[in-house]
């Protein structure tokens, strides 16, 4: 299986790819910096120059093509300004499903966010704005003809994956590794039969093979 990601130097992202790689998958995807290209050519994943703001629908479909998946897991989540926010998190998906149906990839995996999100910290206006913008990118690739599938993790931490979630169409916001929302992506991609479908992800006790041999 040859995936294309968007956001492959990014923490997730980088992490999807590393376990897509180790399971002997082939993983590409687009990034603007050449030290980023250098860091996971080193862990060997492939890169290719470009931005995924700037690219034309037709100039992303030829990068993608030939690929079986593709999978959104950037976001600017307010760390530059609103505006970046809304071309990155709110726009980035629908042009790249464009994008996908013009090269003929059907499977799309969109790495959301829990709806509840850090939502006891009272965080300000630009964290707003990001949900607001990730909730656009949701209802926009709903209505698209792909073998979409959502998928919402909760409060991400840098600590070792456990190997263990809380997989569902509904769960309490608590959090998750960012290596056991990496592996539950790899776990949807090699589930075909699991699309149009919208799931949430945290932390839990069920195996990340078993949660999501259990989804029906």
């Amino acid at each position: 299986m040859k995936v294309f990601i968007i956001g492959i130097a990014g923490g997730v992202g980088r992490r999807i790819a590393e376990k897509l790689t180790e399971a002997g998958h082939e993983a590409v995807g687009l990034v603007r910096r050449p030290e980023q290209a250098r860091a996971l050519a080193a862990r060997g994943i492939a890169t290719a120059p470009g931005d995924l703001v700037a690219m034309s629908i037709d100039v992303l479909a030829e990068a993608m093509r030939g690929a079986d998946a593709v999978v959104f897991s950037a976001g600017a989540g307010g760390k530059e300004s609103d505006e970046a926010t809304t071309r990155v998190d709110g726009d980035g998906p629908e042009k790249l499903a464009a994008a996908a149906e013009r090269a003929g990839v059907r499977r799309f995996l969109l790495v959301s966010v829990f709806p509840e999100a850090w939502r006891e910290r009272r965080m300000d206006a630009s964290f707003e704005h990001y949900m607001v913008e990730k909730k656009k990118a949701e209802t926009q690739l709903v209505e698209t003809g792909l073998d979409w599938v959502i998928l919402r993790p909760s409060a991400l931490t840098d600590e070792p994956g456990a190997g263990r979630v809380d997989l569902g169409v509904a769960k309490i916001h608590e959090t998750i590794a960012r290596d056991d929302v990496a592996a539950t992506v790899v776990g949807l991609l090699d589930a075909p039969r699991i699309r149009r479908r919208i799931l949430e992800v945290t932390g839990g006790n069920t195996s990340i093979r078993d949660a999501v041999e259990a989804l029906d």
